[in-house]
């Protein structure tokens, strides 16, 4: 018999990081992909270059809206097995020119969004017994190395980083949920002038993607070793 394909729902996955880990993941096989972006064209776009998956429209700008697309997806391609948040936006403006709409779209999308995403597909996978959940998270959010970088994102991701640890307290032992730094990356976000690949920067979400049972959880991780908050 043919062994059952796990569902991984990947946000952000028309390019860069997001796509490197779904075509890791179609290379690895075992998982159905589900690659959602912004725009549905996008997505369609980056399932065409990848010759696999199913490309999916899903917002993230909106959270009030995230919960019922999520709950759509659910119905629609059945049970999400692994979530992995990794869509993002970066706003790079200085203090003094920062408004408060720049704050709430970073923390729209880079916290809140993942946040209903994780209770939504994270509920469903404790009731079924199985789930991993990888947050895309950033050193430049991490306390003990000083939350660099631009203070929109920097905000956002440290508050993703709490969202990680809750949820996997609440989760657990079915779920496992871990936020992954996927280091200093050459995509649009990044700069040419980055030091690592896309595929590179997927190792470890894709690691974590695919922890075993006696695996971590609510942790966070570079080059799949544990950081400090």
């Amino acid at each position: 018999m043919a062994k059952q394909l796990k569902t991984v729902l990947i946000t952000g996955a028309n390019r860069g990081i997001g796509f490197a880990i779904a075509k890791t993941l179609v290379q690895q096989g075992g998982f159905r992909v589900l690659l959602a972006a912004r725009q549905q064209k996008d997505a369609e776009e980056a399932a065409a270059l990848l010759g696999a998956g199913i490309a999916l429209r899903l917002d993230l700008t909106d959270p009030l809206l995230v919960e019922q697309k999520a709950l759509q997806i659910e119905r629609q391609y059945g049970p999400v097995d692994v979530l992995i948040n990794n869509a993002a936006v970066l706003h790079s403006s200085e203090l003094q020119h920062t408004q408060a709409e720049d704050l709430l779209l970073s923390l729209s999308v880079n916290t809140v969004a993942p946040f209903m995403l994780c209770k939504v597909f994270g509920h469903l996978m404790k009731q079924r017994g199985y789930g991993r959940i990888v947050n895309v998270s950033s050193s430049w959010g991490n306390f003990s190395e000083g939350l660099e970088g631009p203070a929109c994102y920097a905000i956002s991701k440290a508050a993703l980083n709490a969202v990680t640890v809750s949820c996997a307290r609440e989760l657990m032992p079915e779920v496992k949920v871990n936020a992954a730094c996927p280091g200093w990356v050459r995509t649009r976000m990044g700069g040419d002038a980055a030091d690592l690949s896309p595929e590179q920067g997927a190792e470890t979400p894709v690691w974590l993607a695919t922890l075993d049972e006696d695996g971590p959880t609510g942790a966070f991780f570079r080059n799949k070793t544990q950081l400090e908050w």
